[in-house]
């Protein structure tokens, strides 16, 4: 009598375990041991977040235990003392910082990456390498001169000096994502256009835009958390009139010791218009990101 037996491969068992499944419909879909890894990771990045807005219903004496105490006794007297110092007038600079220097990139991005993807000029690698090249220097490495400069201009503590600087900051990295979002818009739809006799300015308004809307979200996002957290420029060329919320959040940290329940206070104030801005075009930014990776 002849056995057929066959011998299973060794870990074949294992990698079956973790292999990806497919639903009914062909899409695959995770096992439920990647389900739990899945939110493991993402347990693991919001721990902070959640242990910060913890941190801010308690009392000092509370947060400031050893270990710490999570199911201290809660109150808002953090919030109540945080709005007692004002800080209205740093968030609408950081609004206005970021909100503005985002769309200044936005119309200088986006025809530079239609330039570059679409229309493309000549020798178009080298332009990218030299946007690419600007990020190579530490912004630390720049503040003298710059601080110089501005001193110069008569611009310090002045919040058009902070735009023109996050605006300048953002253009390489807006620049090299627009241009990728840019090669997926059709070469179809741009014919067409074109052939109606639609200028540049109505190709880039009612064509490229509508159909790049996702990228254009994305990098519009991520532009404005860039501007909404810089802090090194923002503490040394601002004092009264133009100081942002990161600058504010440093006045918990001074000689007297750390007033932690009332930095982590203002630090979830400070991080909401981000989470507002990042819930909206959370649709968007999805299929931004993930634009291009599927073909």
């Amino acid at each position: 009598m002849i056995t057929h037996a066959t011998a299973a491969a060794p870990g074949a068992g294992f990698r079956k375990f973790f292999r990806r499944k497919e639903d009914h419909a062909g899409s695959p879909r995770l096992t439920p041991v990647w389900t739990f890894v899945a939110w493991l990771a993402t347990l693991a990045f919001f721990a902070p977040v959640a242990w910060m807005v913890l941190t801010s219903f308690h009392q000092e004496a509370d947060a400031a235990t050893n270990p710490p105490s999570p199911l201290a006794p809660f109150t808002l007297d953090q919030y109540e003392l945080l709005l007692g110092r004002d800080i209205t007038p740093y968030l609408v600079n950081s609004a206005m910082a970021s909100v503005l220097s985002t769309l200044l990139v936005l119309v200088l991005a986006v025809p530079a990456a239609y330039a570059l993807s679409i229309k493309p000029v000549e020798k178009w690698t080298d332009v990218m390498f030299f946007f690419l090249s600007t990020k190579f220097l530490p912004a630390i490495a720049a503040l003298l001169p710059v601080y110089l400069i501005v001193k110069d201009a008569g611009m310090l503590d002045n919040v058009w000096t902070l735009i023109l600087l996050y605006t300048a900051m953002n253009l390489p990295i807006a620049v090299w994502m627009m241009r990728s979002f840019l090669a997926e818009v059709p070469k179809e739809i741009l014919e067409a256009a074109e052939v109606d006799g639609a200028g540049l300015p109505t190709v880039l308004l009612r064509v490229v835009a509508p159909v790049a809307m996702p990228g254009l979200a994305a990098t519009a996002l991520i532009c404005f958390i860039f501007s909404w957290n810089e802090f090194l420029f923002a503490v040394n060329l601002t004092a009264t009139n133009a100081s942002t919320a990161p600058v504010f959040l440093v006045g918990f940290i001074t000689s007297e010791g750390l007033f932690l329940a009332r930095l982590c206070a203002a630090a979830t104030l400070v991080s909401v218009p981000v989470l507002i801005a990042g819930w909206a075009a959370q649709d968007k930014l999805v299929r931004g990101l993930s634009l291009g990776a599927v073909k």
